[in-house]
């Protein structure tokens, strides 16, 4: 009987797999994608015409590699548009990039648990990098999906943060030390900065978020929020670290 529930299981989740990806996500024409773009999408405004004609390909292109998918409401447009513009933006300066670990992207209605229960219980997850049967996957909030994007002024924005760890995690580790972007010869100043900016977090000195001090990786995935939310402002008050950061995802 065991045996028989086992074999009931693994084809159950092996048709539920194979049903998933025959489901593509939502077409979306050039003029939508161009309209919400411009509405929505504060990076993309700062662009010139020929970068935003670049900018436009480039999402149209992850939507083709990628499938998007809501769990528990009706997906939109701008719930597309705004996944793959998060995609985007840390790897536009890059003149070909796949996120090769990546096939899915789970959209939940709002905050989650760790067992992605997004109606009862603690739901302070916003968003996640799958590891195990959600391997390949990407797990966001809705809620805090669009957050990012409403706010320019807060340097949080959880879905470029996913991404970020995604890029991180190329070399097959997610830990702060990205390899695909950095040279060896700067992982180690890389690896001090970390440290000297993490210590001043954790003793309340920085203006970068509180959860940046928690690990290299989360460190990383926050200031890159920041890199690309407050650009300016993260030259001012950190010099060293912008550089350091434009180094990596400005080529």
């Amino acid at each position: 009987m065991t045996l028989f529930i086992f074999l009931l299981i693994t084809v159950l989740i092996l048709v539920f797999t194979f049903h998933r990806k025959k489901v593509k996500t939502p077409k979306i024409t050039p003029n939508q994608l161009t309209s919400l773009l411009a509405a929505h999408v504060w990076f993309y405004q700062q662009l010139t015409e020929e970068e935003q004609q670049i900018f436009s390909t480039k999402v149209q292109r992850f939507l083709t590699q990628v499938h998007i998918e809501a769990v528990g409401f009706v997906l939109k447009d701008i719930d597309i548009v705004l996944v793959a513009t998060s995609a985007i933006i840390p790897v536009f300066y890059f003149k070909n990039w796949q996120y090769t670990n990546l096939n899915t992207v789970l959209i939940y209605p709002d905050y989650f648990d760790k067992d992605l229960n997004y109606k009862t219980g603690e739901r302070n997850i916003a968003g996640l990098v799958g590891t195990g049967r959600f391997e390949n996957q990407m797990i966001l909030s809705k809620k805090a999906l669009h957050h990012g994007f409403k706010n320019k002024t807060d340097k949080y924005n959880t879905a470029i943060h996913e991404f970020v760890h995604l890029i991180d995690k190329m070399d097959g580790v997610v830990d702060g030390i990205p390899k695909v972007l950095m040279t060896k010869s700067v992982t180690l100043p890389w690896l001090d900065l970390i440290h000297e900016k993490m210590e001043k977090i954790n003793q309340d000195e920085s203006d970068i978020r509180a959860y940046g001090g928690t690990s290299r990786q989360e460190f990383f995935a926050v200031v890159a929020e920041y890199f690309f939310e407050r650009p300016k402002l993260l030259k001012q008050k950190h010099p060293e670290l912008y550089s350091m950061l434009a180094s990596c995802f400005i080529k």
